[in-house]
């Protein structure tokens, strides 16, 4: 009798220990995905004393010229550039510990309850349980709510307009060379946004199962 008492709960156990690594492998996945895009992005910045040689700044003569700068030059230092903003959005969400805690939250939210969580496993809160659409939208009402009726959206924007003007700034002051345009990869899309495209040379690894 105790043996046939038993065997139920060696059948349950090994089931919920299942169920508790179920996530596991996805949020292992993009980890690794993202590390190894910002490892291979930041082998590819520019010295920073290059970048900010003095004697390679002057006053553009016409905007057609300031324009070619900005092209030339976010194209060369683009890896520079999104560190100078990274570094900018940092030190303003350090300063607002409600804002970071208001993001924070914002990204856990989409991570786990929707990009995270197995297909088979609808979302259950307070004894409810949600389908796909109505988390979408629970996440979606809960991201329009942070952003644009707390002071996380208007801190973003004004760390995002202050990066872009610093950016802008020195891509215009900076006097490009013939260099930058032979030791640009044709192969690489030209653009201060590239840099997501690019991120990795090498295919990354097959990703998890999509949702349903």
């Amino acid at each position: 009798m105790a043996s046939q008492a038993a065997t139920p709960q060696e059948q349950v156990l090994p089931v919920s220990n299942q169920q508790a690594k179920e996530g596991q492998p996805a949020l292992r996945f993009m980890i690794t995905y993202m590390s190894e895009a910002v490892r291979h992005s930041l082998s590819n910045r520019r010295p920073w004393a290059e970048m900010y040689d003095r004697t390679a700044l002057s006053k553009p003569l016409s905007f057609s010229e300031a324009t070619l700068r900005i092209r030339h030059n976010i194209s060369y230092f683009r890896v520079n550039y999104y560190v100078v903003v990274f570094l900018i959005l940092a030190v303003s969400l350090l300063s607002n510990p409600v804002s970071l805690f208001f993001l924070l939250t914002l990204f856990a939210s989409w991570l786990f309850l929707y990009l995270l969580r197995p297909s088979d496993h609808p979302l259950r809160l307070f004894g409810r349980t949600f389908s796909d659409f109505e988390t979408l939208s629970l996440l979606a009402a809960t991201t329009f709510f942070l952003l644009f009726l707390t002071s996380l959206g208007s801190l973003l924007v004004t760390a995002f307009t202050l990066s872009v003007a610093l950016v802008s700034s020195h891509a215009a002051l900076r006097v490009p060379e013939d260099l930058f345009l032979d030791d640009r990869d044709p192969s690489q899309p030209a653009g201060f946004l590239s840099i997501l495209r690019a991120a990795v040379s090498s295919p990354p690894p097959p990703p998890p199962p999509p949702r349903g």
